[in-house]
């Protein structure tokens, strides 16, 4: 996988566009401001924020990230390994808790990845 890739910058918090500032202010999504972003990005300059109210759509982002956990879960612990549907549904609200924050920023820098146009690669050895 290329390291300018749009999932690369969804995956590791980096800006859509430039692939190299931070997206989120703390690299981790288990901390207290979790939810800080930067209004631009801090390499490129690019908006974070390009209108109010931008990331109410991320929700259902990020409810499809929590379907597809739930489906995938379900189907390797109760179809693949036979738990009973009571143990996976005890062990399934704490995941789902856990994986919060992970997806909330998740969701957010997906969201944004759909609009922002990545910068072009420059092809080594050729002159811009």
């Amino acid at each position: 996988m290329s390291s300018d890739s749009r999932l690369t910058s969804i995956l590791f918090n980096k800006c859509p566009r430039c692939h190299e500032g931070d997206f989120f202010v703390t690299k981790s999504a288990f901390s207290r401001h979790f939810d800080q972003m930067h209004d631009h990005c801090p390499h490129c300059g690019t908006n974070f924020m390009p209108e109010p109210g931008f990331y109410w759509a991320s929700m259902f982002v990020s409810y499809a990230f929590f379907t597809i956990w739930t489906l995938l879960t379900f189907f390797i612990v109760v179809i693949g390994l036979k738990i009973d549907l009571n143990y996976y549904l005890v062990g399934l609200v704490p995941t789902l808790i856990i994986l919060t924050p992970y997806f909330f920023r998740m969701a957010r820098r997906t969201w944004l990845t759909i609009f922002i146009k990545p910068l072009p690669n420059p092809t080594p050895g050729k002159l811009s």
